[in-house]
């Protein structure tokens, strides 16, 4: 059974610079067809998708986010790992990181995803 977990700080001060990391166990992060993912979710907004990295290291990114986002990973430690720069108020949600086989930057819902973990809340504020 794949399981994931997100790591990073809770509190982020604005402009800085958040990073989580995503640890999978269960799996690992180089099978094809998987992707990773990084997906968020604020109070009373949807499910946001982030960007992802694929099998094979292949990045891709939300047109919205993508001046801002960087998605990385380690394969010897089976881990992925996300950066947003210049944090704002608005950056303040639930991340979570997310596996699927495509089609993942069009789910809606965390239940689409084949695996998710139990997402980590970071509020940025000065």
């Amino acid at each position: 059974q794949v399981q994931l977990r997100e790591s990073g700080p809770g509190l982020v001060k604005p402009s800085q610079t958040l990073s989580l990391s995503c640890t999978v166990s269960g799996g690992s992060i180089t099978t094809n067809p998987y992707y990773w993912n990084w997906v968020r979710q604020s109070p009373g907004k949807g499910l946001e998708w982030m960007g992802a990295i694929d099998y094979s290291g292949s990045t891709y990114y939300s047109p919205a986010l993508r001046r801002r986002t960087s998605i990385s990973w380690d394969t010897s430690k089976n881990q992925f790992t996300l950066q947003l720069s210049s944090v704002t108020p608005e950056d303040t949600a639930v991340y979570y990181c997310a596996s699927d086989k495509g089609g993942g930057q069009f789910y809606t819902s965390l239940y689409e995803y084949h695996y998710w973990g139990q997402g980590t809340q970071v509020t940025v504020s000065s």
